[in-house]
């Protein structure tokens, strides 16, 4: 089985067989694994007309569930040879409910399947975040009125010639958060990832300022026929408002008639769960992972 490194020149293979799942999930967004490629070395195979993705740590190996029309079933079965042969079970991730009853028809019994609350996506009903109307979202409305009172400020989508403000955006951002942990470290990382690479993997992105200068911004894409996915979305906490008008300006601006927003997860972080909570979701799309449950015999 030939896993190939993934880089720019997999992007039409891989959104070509991504656009068969017509999935709501970020995680089947070609720009997902594009920017984490060098965090989890991933790799991609053609697996009986299947697409498979592998993710590879000193400590950790993974395939996500194979996308696409051709045979699923003889996919595992070599995934599982694969993954056996290097003294590994078989580990499937972005394993949905859908596919955990496949797997159960087509595997009875030899998969233990286990769902992360911290990985589910935040599904959102789009025109909600765009017009705040209604009592739930009373507290959200009064911050964005706050911020049209007390700032002068203005929308505009993210170009090249604004590009290097918003990277000295990001910069002054992680600035005032201090000394930055592991997780900040790796957003911080991910959004100058998206900014720099905005068109080759084609994202919208927009920004506000506030007498000139940029306090928030968003970078996202329209994902599939109905849903459009939120990628980064930053603000300097010191202009109160900023993330809520951020939120809702996105949105107005670049979402279209798309009738979902994903914000992505919270990845366990107990405040942005409350702040996406807030918002009210739809639902969540949980996500989990499939370990096969014999080790392997080699």
């Amino acid at each position: 089985m030939n896993f190939i490194p993934l880089d720019a020149d997999a992007k039409e293979t891989i959104v070509n067989y991504m656009k068969k799942t017509d999935s709501r999930s970020c995680d089947m967004c070609f720009a997902t694994y594009y920017v984490w490629r060098d965090t989890f070395h991933t790799a991609y195979a053609i697996v009986e007309d299947n697409l498979v993705m592998k993710s590879e740590t000193d400590s950790w190996l993974s395939f996500v569930f194979p996308i696409g029309d051709g045979d699923k079933v003889k996919a595992i079965r070599q995934l599982k040879a694969y993954a056996n042969g290097r003294g590994r079970k078989l580990v499937i991730d972005n394993v949905y409910r859908e596919q955990e009853e496949w797997l159960q028809e087509h595997f009875p019994g030899e998969f233990l399947i286990s769902y992360n609350r911290d990985l589910a996506d935040y599904i959102y009903d789009c025109e909600k975040l765009k017009t705040l109307s209604g009592r739930k979202y009373h507290g959200k409305k009064n911050h964005v009125n706050q911020f049209n009172k007390a700032y002068n400020w203005t929308y505009e989508a993210i170009t090249d010639e604004n590009r290097e403000e918003c990277f000295a955006m990001l910069d002054e951002w992680a600035e005032k958060k201090g000394e930055l942990n592991a997780r900040q470290r790796g957003e911080l990382k991910i959004s100058e990832c998206y900014l720099r690479e905005m068109d080759f993997l084609e994202q919208k992105g927009g920004l506000i300022r506030v007498d000139g200068k940029i306090v928030a911004l968003a970078i996202g894409e329209k994902h599939n026929s109905d849903t459009f996915v939120v990628h980064i979305e930053k603000a300097l906490k010191e202009y109160r408002g900023a993330y809520a008008i951020i939120n809702q300006q996105f949105l107005v601006h670049e979402a279209g008639d798309c009738l979902y927003v994903n914000r992505e997860d919270d990845t366990g972080d107990q405040g942005l769960r409350t702040a996406k909570l807030s918002y009210k979701p739809l639902y969540l799309l949980e996500k989990g992972y499939a370990m096969e449950r014999k080790e392997p015999s080699c």
